[in-house]
């Protein structure tokens, strides 16, 4: 399985990118620095935007970590919108690297982004980050996964290798707590890449 990670120098895609090696897989990191890379593996120094369909086939999947930089935020929508434009009509999956703005918080429909203070400082990543996972739902002739960590997505968490998918609804784990490792949800991307789970869905995770 040959797997691009975009945006693979930074928390999420390091962490992705150490776990998809540790799987033996042939991975290819894409960043705007290779400078930044601490693993030896093949790469692609381009801007997100500067990626042409050439750039990526060949690929199996295309794993989507790229973070957008405080105050341009709205780079979440313009940079997925992107990669969809380059990836509709193809084989290749896009997996994606998502928020929990998206996952709902009840039986009634009510998203996390609705229950968002508009002055809170995480709304605009939040919000860009929701709306640009409405476009990847809206989008056809794609292959695609969204997934949401839960509320906390703990940066320096440790690698226990253990998570639980909660469908669209946002999680809890044995503690009563919204969280998940970067470490972990990196094992539950690699875990869909895999075995090839949620085509074409919207799903959570949390630890356990």
């Amino acid at each position: 399985m040959k797997i691009a990670i975009i945006g693979a120098t930074g928390h999420a895609g390091t962490l992705l990118t150490k776990e998809a090696l540790a799987r033996g897989l042939a991975v290819t990191a894409i960043m705007r620095n290779a400078k930044k890379l601490t693993v030896d593996v093949p790469f692609i120094e381009k801007d997100l935007y500067d990626l042409t369909a050439e750039d990526l086939q060949g690929f199996d999947i295309i794993i989507d970590a790229f973070r957008a930089p405080t105050g341009k935020e709205d780079m979440h929508e313009t940079s997925l919108a992107h990669l969809i434009g380059l990836l509709q009509n193809t084989d290749t999956r896009l997996l994606v690297v998502g928020g929990s703005s998206s996952l709902f918080i009840d039986d009634n429909g009510t998203r996390m982004i609705d229950e968002s203070p508009a002055d809170a400082p995480y709304y605009p990543t939040a919000y860009h980050m929701y709306k640009a996972f409405e476009e990847l739902k809206n989008s056809s002739h794609l292959r695609w996964t969204y997934l949401s960590p839960a509320a906390y997505f703990n940066p320096n968490g440790p690698r226990s290798g253990e998570y639980r998918f909660t469908g669209e609804q946002l999680g809890f784990n044995s503690a009563g707590q919204s969280e998940i490792s970067m470490a972990d949800f990196a094992v539950a991307m690699l875990d869909i890449a895999q075995k090839d789970l949620y085509e074409n869905q919207h799903v959570g995770v949390v630890g356990i």
